[in-house]
Parts: structure tokens; C-alpha cells; sequence
């Protein structure tokens, strides 16, 4: 695939004469691949069975004419009002039983029949009318898959997930030991005593509620599957994807990535958010390690403002290249947008465009055609690997564990994991993410947040990391439950807890989500004083140097960040959560240590550096200048500003 420049494009929205204009714009922009058909259901399908391409053939044709790609939508993400209508089973229901009406999108239950039936029967018939066309460059898979309906608590799911259950666990006898039945009078006889974690007057059995995550995850994932299997079937060789939302906390994207051809993103950092940069480069690491080998594509994101925050800060003079380089500096090999032109009616219509509703004599369209143009001229990164020697473990069964009402103390996973790797970002430190068990060895470092819920086997790959001359960090709260969410049998840390050198006796969080004002621990030793935050526990050191204590509570003297030799590495244990001056000095200690250096010699706030082939791309993201060090070499950037510096 050749880099992609373009966005979702919607020409049912407007008369045909705009259509022409439509064309020329994306010209004169640079466009390479527009997105079509997405919302189009109701225009492809206007009753039940009756198609109607005649419209969809005239824009394929007119894009394929212009040269223009054509990544072609299956429309299958919001049915036409005449699919409630006629099939009430369609409709999702919630927890509470409360039965979701039409008038929006995404009204679907991925359990459904009818749905299934209906979205099959579309695909089929876009496949074999449009699977050869000259113009098509990729599918496109329905989209945003459980954006906003990712769980279903309906009849239909109850069926389905008696049945997910059974080829899980094969035997009842097995689910309830699993589930810890015999705790509240929980056992089931047969599978089909089994509902959904539906609303109930107390805490829900907790692993039927992280079965039931897994679950809705796979649910999902398997009509992305029906649909790709047709779209095979009938148009083999042309890549199939499905828009992703970053660390998106319904969805175990470890899996999905095993099922798209390329991996693409929907990303929409807040402007007015002075953090914004570092939750966009998480979000492109992250889609890139899901990507592996293969290529990623920024599938969405908005030229300016967006419509649905309390404040939609459009983006600075500058601030949608800074990022657009950003993510194909993070290895992307597509810079792509919602949507092309603005809508003039319905639910995003103030949502920014490419092509804004004040038209082409715009600061958004000319910073849009400079970019093209830029663009144009950057096929030499195309595919070129994003090298990493810092990995953070990063698993949506932890996630899902830790974040559930029955735990030791309300944590945000998420808001754990990217403290961390902004502690990475600021020192100009890339870094991969991994699932629990991949291939660690072309690590030097390895960070394990809240590993909440794990098994044995990727205990021991930590273990065999930090043994073979890896550094690795391990948080609190990891190795606390098995994949069943039992207690680990060896005690909290499980197999770490040797590799370690730590024991932990209890836990002592310090902090609620109601706290207004938080509180605090000190931590002293040889990284100086420190803030501890969220966590503290008694704990105890069996084997490993002390590094920083606990100063005061009832963990006074306990220790807070130690530091075991293993074999030919070393395994850090950290006991709190730090704030971000004190992760700044743990994340120095770890890459001293790990023997890793920053792409920078000295950086500053606002400012990223990511190596991508022979280039290095220096962004300044604050809107004033920056000074930094690459290279014994002072570097000034303007405010904003995107240096490319490539190898002679």
C-alpha cells in the first residue's frame, strides 16, 4: 500500500452537483484514498431487500476517474429505521433491561439473528458488485465496533453466552470452579441456569463479569468475522479493516489485530488538553504494536474541533500537522480524517471537516492541501520500522479485572498505564507495547503496570527476561489474581515474588475516587524524597535492595521501590504510584540501569522526538519555541514546528 491521504467521504449527503466540486477539491489536496459508504445503509438498502447501487456506482466511478482510491465501507455499522421496525430482536438492551430505540446509530445487537441475517445479506451484495472494481484499495468493516453499544444484556446474548461459556469451559462442574460458585450459593446445574451480568442488587460475581467482557469482546469480533469471510469469499486478494479507538477499554484488540490485514485508528486527542500529545503518541505506539509487522493507517481524526465535548477547542495553526507527523512518525503509513466535507444537517454537523462549511478559502482547507502536499513527497517512510527498546505490558484482562467494583481499592488502569509512559514520552523514549507472554527479547527494559490478572506462563516470561540480562519494573497490584481471578496460589506476585525479592503482606491504598483532595505518602532513599500516591502496602524485602522506602503511616520503614539482581538482569519492584516528578526519577533510574538513552540529549516541555528508518522527526507541540539537544546539537523550533532530519 502506497501512503494514504483522504478521509470518510459521504456524497449521499449532498446533491450531485456538489459532487463535481467534491472531486476537484480532493485534487487539488492531494487526496489518495477516501473512505465510502460508511452511514449508508439506508441509501444502499432503502427496504428490505430492494437494493439501489446506481448512486454508489457513479462515485466509485467518478473517484476512480481522479485517480482517487477507494476504501469501500460495508454500512453495516447503523441499520435504516426499517430494520427496528420489521425485526424488534435487532435492538440492544442494557443491563437494566431497558430495550435501545433507533434515531442514532449503532442499534444493533451483535447477537441477533435478524442483524446478522440483514448485514450479511448487504455485505454480499457490495461484494459481488464492487469486489473487482478498478477503483477499490481495501474493506472496510462496518465501524467503530462498540463505540457506543458494547455490551447487550438481551435473550439472544443470554443464548449466546451459554454457549461462549460451554466451549470455554466445556463441563459446569468447571465453570463453577472457575467462578468460585460455592461462594453466595452461586453453583449452577446446567449452563442454561447462566444469565448475563445483568442489573442485580449487589456485587456480581467477579469473574462472571470479566467472562462476560471477554465475551461481549469476542461477540463483536465475530461479526467482524462474518463480514470479512464473505468479503474474502468474494474479493480475495483486497486488504480488509476495522477503525479501532485507541487503548479503547470494551474491545481486546490483541485479538482483533490478529484479524484485519492492516490495523487503522480513529484518534481525537482534546486540544484544549496541554496532555494531549502524550494520549495521542500512547494511541499510535500502541496501534503500531498491535500492527507488528504489518502496516497501521490513522483512519480518523478531525482537522479541528470536534462536537461532542462541553468545549470543542478547534486546533491551533499548526496543531493538525504536528500531529499528523506525529502518527507516521509512531509508523503510521496513512493520515486520514472525519469526514471530508462538513455535514450540513444531523448529529456532527459542527463537527470540523476537510472541507469546512465556510468552504475552500479556509485556514482548515489550506493547511489540509499543505499537508497533502507534504505528504506527496514522503513515500520514503513508507513501511519503515519505528525501533523500540523500552516495552510496557499493557492486557485488557488486567484491565478489566483491576477496574471491577469487588477489588482492593477504585484504580484506573489507563490512567496508571499512561502516568507511566508519559514518564517515557517527556525523556523522548519510544515505546512498544506488549501482550502478557510475547517475545521479550529485544527489550533492554520492561515495565508491567497493574498486572492485575495473569497467568503463570507469562510470569515466568518476565521471569526469563529479567534472568537473560533484562531490566524489568513490575507495579503494585500485579500478579495479584490468576486468569480466573482466584487468588494466586503462591501468594500476591505469584512467580514474581521470588524474581523480585519481595513479599507483600497486605494492602493500604490510600485514595477513593470521591477524595477531593487525595492523600499522600513520603517515600525517601536514593532517589531522593518522593510523593507516593493512591497505594501504599506492607510489604517486605526478601532478597532485594531497598531502594526507597515508605517515610510515614502505618508502612512507615516498609519498602516502596526496590531492586533485585536476577541471573544476568535486574527486577525492579515499585510499591506506589508516584507523581509525575517522581515517576520522572524512577523512569531515569530504570533506563540507567536498562542502559537506554533518549532520542534527545536534553528535551523540553511540548516537545517529541521519534526515529522512523533514516529520519528523525523533532515536533514541537506548545505554541512557543522550544530549544533542545540531538546530538551534541542545539536544536530551536518554532512554535509548532516539525523537523525531519534524515540520514545522509
Amino acid at each position: 500500500m502506497t501512503l494514504w491521504f483522504g478521509g470518510d467521504y459521504n456524497p449521499e449527503q449532498w446533491p450531485k452537483e456538489v459532487w463535481d466540486e467534491d472531486v476537484r477539491l480532493m485534487r487539488r489536496a492531494g487526496v489518495t484514498v477516501a473512505t465510502v459508504g460508511v452511514f449508508s445503509w439506508a441509501q444502499l438498502e432503502p427496504e428490505d431487500g430492494r437494493f439501489e447501487f446506481e448512486w454508489l456506482d457513479d462515485v466509485l466511478g467518478r473517484l476512480h476517474a481522479a485517480g482517487i482510491g477507494v476504501d469501500l465501507a460495508t454500512a453495516t455499522g447503523s441499520p435504516p429505521p426499517w430494520v427496528l421496525r420489521a425485526y424488534s430482536d435487532v435492538a440492544p438492551v442494557t443491563a437494566n433491561g431497558v430495550r435501545l430505540g433507533g434515531g442514532s446509530r449503532q442499534h444493533y445487537s451483535p447477537h441477533s439473528p435478524s442483524y446478522r441475517r440483514l448485514a450479511g445479506r448487504l455485505v454480499r451484495a457490495l461484494a459481488e458488485r464492487y469486489g473487482s472494481h478498478p477503483a477499490l484499495v481495501a474493506w472496510h468493516v462496518n465501524n467503530e465496533f462498540g463505540c457506543h453499544v458494547s455490551r447487550c444484556y438481551s435473550d439472544h446474548s443470554a443464548v449466546a453466552f451459554r454457549g461462549w461459556l460451554g466451549e470455554r469451559y466445556g463441563t459446569v462442574e468447571a465453570l463453577n470452579d472457575a467462578w468460585g460458585t460455592a461462594f453466595w450459593s452461586q453453583r449452577y446445574a446446567t449452563f442454561d441456569e447462566v444469565e448475563p451480568p445483568r442489573a442485580a442488587p449487589s456485587f456480581l460475581n467477579p469473574t462472571q463479569l470479566l467472562d462476560f467482557d471477554r465475551f461481549s469482546s469476542d461477540a463483536l469480533l465475530e461479526l467482524y468475522r462474518a463480514e470479512a469471510a464473505i468479503l474474502r469469499e468474494l474479493s480475495p486478494g483486497v486488504p480488509i479493516t476495522t477503525n479501532f479507538m485507541g487503548p479503547f477499554r470494551p474491545l481486546d484488540y490483541w485479538r482483533w489485530a490478529e484479524e484485519v490485514d492492516f490495523v487503522s485508528d480513529d484518534s481525537y486527542p482534546d486540544p484544549a488538553d496541554p496532555d494531549s500529545p502524550v494520549t495521542a503518541a500512547l494511541g499510535r505506539d500502541l496501534m503500531r504494536s498491535l500492527a507488528g509487522e504489518r502496516p497501521w493507517v490513522l483512519m480518523e481524526q478531525a482537522p479541528s474541533a470536534v462536537n461532542w465535548r462541553p468545549r470543542n477547542a478547534p486546533k491551533p495553526p499548526g496543531g493538525n500537522r504536528v500531529l499528523s507527523m506525529q502518527a507516521l512518525a509512531r509508523g503510521a503509513d496513512g493520515i486520514m480524517y472525519f469526514q471530508w466535507r462538513q455535514s450540513a444537517s444531523g448529529s456532527e454537523t459542527f463537527h470540523s471537516a476537510m472541507v469546512p462549511h465556510a468552504g475552500p478559502d479556509t485556514r482548515i482547507f489550506r493547511e489540509i492541501e499543505a499537508l497533502g502536499a507534504e505528504l506527496g513527497g514522503m513515500d520514503w517512510v513508507e513501511r519503515q520500522p519505528v525501533p523500540a527498546r523500552v516495552a510496557m505490558v499493557f492486557d485488557w484482562d488486567a484491565r478489566w479485572a483491576l477496574e471491577q467494583p469487588s477489588r482492593p481499592t477504585a484504580l484506573n488502569y489507563l490512567g496508571i498505564v499512561s502516568d507511566w509512559y508519559r514518564a517515557f514520552w517527556d525523556r523522548s523514549v519510544t515505546v512498544d507495547f506488549v501482550r502478557p507472554g510475547a517475545d521479550l527479547s529485544g527489550y533492554r527494559l520492561v515495565v508491567a503496570p497493574v498486572l492485575f490478572a495473569v497467568d503463570g506462563a507469562a510470569l515466568d516470561g518476565l521471569h526469563e527476561f529479567a534472568a537473560s540480562g533484562g531490566t524489568l519494573a513490575v507495579t503494585f497490584q500485579s500478579g495479584i489474581l490468576d486468569k480466573s481471578l482466584h487468588v494466586n496460589p503462591a501468594g500476591y506476585l505469584g512467580r514474581l515474588a521470588a524474581t523480585l525479592g519481595v513479599r507483600i503482606e497486605e494492602f493500604a491504598p490510600l485514595a477513593g475516587p470521591g477524595d477531593a483532595a487525595p492523600p499522600v505518602i513520603a517515600v525517601e532513599g536514593e532517589l531522593g524524597p518522593l510523593t507516593g500516591r493512591l497505594w501504599s502496602e506492607f510489604a517486605h524485602a526478601d532478597g532485594a535492595d531497598v531502594v526507597a522506602a515508605f517515610a510515614d503511616g502505618d508502612v512507615a520503614g516498609g519498602p516502596a521501590i526496590t531492586r533485585n539482581a536476577v541471573g544476568t538482569g535486574a527486577a525492579w519492584y515499585v510499591g506506589t504510584h508516584f507523581d509525575a516528578a517522581g515517576l520522572a526519577r524512577v523512569a531515569d533510574a530504570l533506563l540507567a540501569d536498562a542502559g537506554v538513552d533518549g532520542i534527545l540529549d536534553r528535551s523540553a516541555d511540548g516537545v517529541e522526538a521519534i526515529v522512523r528508518g533514516d529520519a528523525t522527526f523533532v515536533l514541537n507541540h506548545r505554541g512557543e519555541e522550544r530549544q533542545v539537544v540531538l546530538g551534541g546539537e542545539k536544536l530551536t523550533l518554532a512554535p509548532r514546528e516539525v523537523r525531519i532530519l534524515r540520514d545522509a
